[in-house]
């Protein structure tokens, strides 16, 4: 890591991406960390599998609801200063989540972390970009940043279970001493980061109603899955999902404070970004909700033994992210995100295939560590891709952008793969979940291929022209 730190800038900027990395890891440690952890909090605090879906989607939707909102408020108010408030409300959160007594403190816990993580993500995106000249420099300040948050997203269903294994409490107390680190590193090695731009409005009404659409479509999903719920209750939340939708599209086309800043509508990479991002989360993302359930539900694992059974996963992933920094310097970065999603295709394809043939070593581990490592080299070169164009002042929000994207599709999968599983999955049901995830990841794998055949024809049509 030292080598590759030297490597992305002079001495006096290791601080500085030490300390925006180290946040990164924190924002996807947080949120995968606690789905081992998902069982024994469901147990102690008496949670239904519709109502346990939400300790995760209420720190998803949060989060992809108000990123927009995030970025246009790191661009306003100046990156370092969002960073510094955002990390100490994460760190307070989590230690409310960690003496929760009962499911609704929980959740709220749970999503002020998403809100928080929604400032603090476009925040560590802005200062990335103030600290390193577009480029090379850059390109490797992303890669290592990408390398660490795929890490941490690995990282975090490994330490879930050993500190399952103690308290499911301890999988939010963790984060309080990371928190403060984060802080105090922030005060002592971040630069004031992007220039504020006193003169912006934040778009407070495109964000009520993009995150009230989020919010009541993941509901209408959850409903879904719950057989109690009547055909009218369903029906009725999806229409105002898309009434909320519609309201928010009409904004954004006549609003003079829109959510999506239309300098950024035409840049041809931070779309295919945004489109890998939401595909990634669909696929190798959504892999450790199945996993941790597979493991602790279907194989009777316990935590700290899941916890244990994801090492190998995360060891792929890392080894991923190196492979993905060098790849995307010799062969592009559209052709390494190609390449990741179609090994996580395979990965994924044969988890459905194997499963429960055999013990974990013949059944689980070879799809495993094929999908883990095509997660790394996904995660890493999307965010290559979809940030290398954007015009300066403009990053928090395209950051912003991308991990909406993320987010958005963590919310929606993982409730649709709640649906896939039913109230009490058995082998079949995981495997028709596998399936869903390999059709994202092959949907990924075509992604970059129409991209670059589209951008050909435009260049030879402005050539023509």
């Amino acid at each position: 890591m030292t080598s590759t730190l030297n490597r992305a800038g002079s001495a006096g900027t290791i601080g500085a991406l030490s300390v925006v990395c180290l946040a990164q890891f924190l924002i996807a440690l947080d949120y995968s960390i606690i789905y081992v952890a998902l069982p024994s909090i469901g147990g102690e605090l008496s949670l239904s599998a519709s109502l346990l879906q939400w300790v995760v989607s209420a720190y998803a939707v949060l989060f992809a609801g108000l990123l927009l909102v995030g970025g246009r408020v790191s661009d306003r108010f100046g990156a370092k200063r969002t960073f510094l408030v955002a990390v100490v409300v994460f760190g307070l959160a989590s230690a409310l989540g960690g003496f929760a007594q009962d499911g609704a403190a929980l959740l709220a816990a749970r999503g002020v972390q998403g809100l928080a993580a929604a400032f603090l993500q476009p925040a560590i995106l802005g200062l990335i970009s103030a600290t390193f000249a577009s480029g090379t420099a850059r390109s490797r300040a992303l890669a290592l940043w990408g390398a660490v948050g795929a890490s941490g997203l690995a990282a975090g269903v490994v330490l879930g279970g050993v500190l399952t294994a103690l308290s499911w409490r301890w999988t939010f107390l963790i984060n309080v001493p990371l928190t403060l680190l984060a802080a105090v590193g922030g005060l002592l090695w971040l630069a004031a980061g992007v220039r504020a731009r006193s003169g912006e409005r934040v778009p407070l009404t495109a964000a009520v109603l993009g995150t009230g659409a989020l919010l009541a479509f993941v509901v209408s999903l959850t409903l879904v899955a719950d057989p109690a719920a009547s055909s009218a209750l369903v029906g009725g939340a999806f229409l105002v999902a898309a009434l909320l939708v519609i309201g928010f599209l009409v904004n954004e086309a006549r609003s003079q404070n829109v959510m999506v800043d239309r300098s950024l509508r035409g840049d041809r990479s931070l779309k295919v970004g945004i489109v890998a991002t939401y595909l990634y989360m669909a696929s190798v993302g959504s892999e450790f909700y199945l996993v941790t359930l597979l493991l602790q539900e279907l194989e009777n694992f316990s935590p700290l033994w899941a916890g244990l059974g994801f090492l190998p996963l995360a060891a792929l992933v890392t080894l991923g992210n190196m492979a993905a920094g060098r790849a995307v310097e010799r062969i592009g970065a559209e052709t390494t995100l190609t390449l990741g999603f179609l090994i996580s295709a395979a990965g994924l394809a044969l988890l459905a295939v194997l499963l429960g043939s055999g013990p974990y070593a013949t059944h689980l581990l070879p799809g495993l560590l094929l999908s883990g490592f095509g997660h790394g080299v996904i995660y890493t070169s999307m965010f290559v891709i979809g940030t290398r164009d954007v015009p300066e002042g403009h990053q928090g929000s395209a950051g912003a952008l991308m991990t909406t994207s993320q987010y958005l599709s963590a919310a929606v999968t993982v409730a649709l793969l709640t649906i896939v599983l039913g109230p009490v999955p058995e082998a079949g049901e995981f495997r028709w979940a596998f399936l869903v995830t390999t059709g994202f990841a092959v949907a990924g794998a075509l992604l970059a291929p129409l991209a670059l055949r589209r951008r050909a024809r435009a260049q030879g049509g402005e050539e023509v022209s």
